[in-house]
Formats: structure tokens, sequence, C-alpha cells
């Protein structure tokens, strides 16, 4: 009992300074994930980790590093904060939570994150790209803070909000395929093995519901970050004609591997 009242008393903003702490360990995976959905090679993962390494040297995996921690201190925050207040609320009314009214909090809540988080979004994307493009094409921002003033300044408000529909349906498909496939996985695993209910259940159901959620949420993401990281607006369309015009379909799982093992 006691134990329950401690764990009430947790504040939601524990869980975005949680993500903000993990990605000081999973950004490079984040970073060359967003290279490989900018370029236009075939290269593989390790590939491309190793290129940029060789080139610019380990420490520059980190780069853009302070725009990942702006990024969850935003969108993640946001997204635990609001799927907690919607529970709350479902739960107040009297309701018992269902599996589908669960889904559908969580892809308000993400939908609405992603909202909140856009901006940070886009710093982040052109942080992390920068470093594979050319120097001409680089936006050479030292930091998240001196990134948003700039992008105000040269590019205007609506800068901010580039990207946002594909970044809206992305985190829409992260927590809803997230939660149906976990909780299918679970339901699976207990009734045609012999695992229990215990942390090994846990991170099978967690690896099958990582696996369908960087999969679902491959295409949007990789259109997120081409629209985020070019300096003039460009449209979904634009983007989707371009990409299969000149890479074919298999540009929209671009950098689906290390979005992967982040995730997982």
């Amino acid at each position: 009992m006691a134990r329950e009242k401690s764990a009430k008393k947790q504040p939601f903003w524990l869980g975005g300074a949680a993500a903000s702490m993990a990605v000081c360990f999973t950004h490079p995976l984040d970073q060359t994930k967003y290279r490989m959905q900018v370029l236009r090679s075939k290269e593989s993962m390790l590939s491309t980790l190793y290129r940029f390494a060789a080139r610019d040297g380990i420490p520059s995996l980190w780069s853009g590093l302070s725009a990942s921690i702006l990024r969850q201190a935003t969108y993640s925050t946001a997204r635990f904060g609001l799927y907690t207040s919607l529970s709350c609320q479902l739960q107040a009314s009297g309701t018992k939570p269902s599996t589908v009214s669960t889904i559908a909090c969580a892809g308000v809540a993400g939908g609405l994150a992603g909202m909140i988080g856009n901006p940070a979004e886009v710093v982040l994307v052109r942080m992390c790209a920068d470093g594979a493009k050319p120097p001409a094409e680089r936006f050479r921002y030292p930091n998240p803070i001196v990134a948003l003033y700039r992008i105000g300044r040269d590019e205007g408000i609506k800068a901010f909000g580039r990207g946002m529909s594909a970044n809206i349906v992305r985190s829409v498909l992260m927590n809803v395929s997230q939660i149906a496939p976990y909780t299918a996985a679970k339901r699976v695993i207990l009734s045609h093995t012999s695992l229990e209910d215990d942390i090994r259940t846990h991170a099978l159901a967690s690896l099958v519901a990582g696996t369908v959620a960087t999969t679902a949420c491959a295409p949007a993401d990789v259109l997120k970050s081409r629209i985020q990281s070019a300096a003039k607006g460009s449209t979904v369309m634009q983007v989707v004609r371009g990409g299969l015009r000149n890479e074919g379909p298999g540009f929209l799982m671009r950098g689906w591997t290390p979005a992967w093992l982040r995730l997982t």
C-alpha cells in the first residue's frame, strides 16, 4: 500500500527526464538515423557510422546532443504528461480503462506531443544531419537556443511547423503501435508458452512492439526528416514523388536499423 501511494506521487516529468538522460547514450544511433534518412545513398548503418566517425572523430557522433535533449524535454515530457492526464480523466469518469480507450489516449497524447515538440524536432534534424551535408549547405547551429533564434529570424515562425503533419502521424503511430502489439504479444506468449508474467515475457513483448512501431513509423519519420532538414520548404507529396523517382520505394525505410536498435 505504501508503495502504491509512493508511485502515485511520482511526477510525470520524470519520464521526460529519463528520456533526456537515455539519449546521452543512444544519440549516435539517432544521429546516424537522421543522416541515413537525409542522404540519398544506400549505405548501411555501420558504413554510415564508420564513415563519419573516421572523418570527424568519434566525439562527432554526439554532435547535436543538446538538441536531442531539448526534443526529449519537450516531446517526451508532453507525451507522458498528456497520456497520464487523459488516463486519469478516464478513470475519474468511472469508466474502466479498456484496450481501445488506452490506445485512444495514447494516440491523442502522441499527436498533441508531436505538435508541441515540432520546433525542437526541426532543430534536432538539422543539427544531426549537418555533418552529412556539403559545407556550403550546413546550418552550423552551435546549440539549440541559437538554432531556434536563427530559424525564427531568418525563416519566420512558420518554419517551426515544417514537417508537422508527418511528425504528428509518426507520434500517433509510435504510441499506438507500441501499446497494441505489446498487449497482443504478451497475451500470445503467456497462452502459448511456459513463460510466466515476468521480465522475460515483458522483454519479448517489448521486442515485438519495438519492431512493429519502428516499421510503422519509418515512412513518416523519413518524410519528416527530409522536410525539416531542407533550407527551403517542401511539401510531403514533393518529397514522396522525388524519393520514389530517384530512389524507389525503399527510401521510406531509410534509417530503419538504427531506429530499431535505439527503440529496442
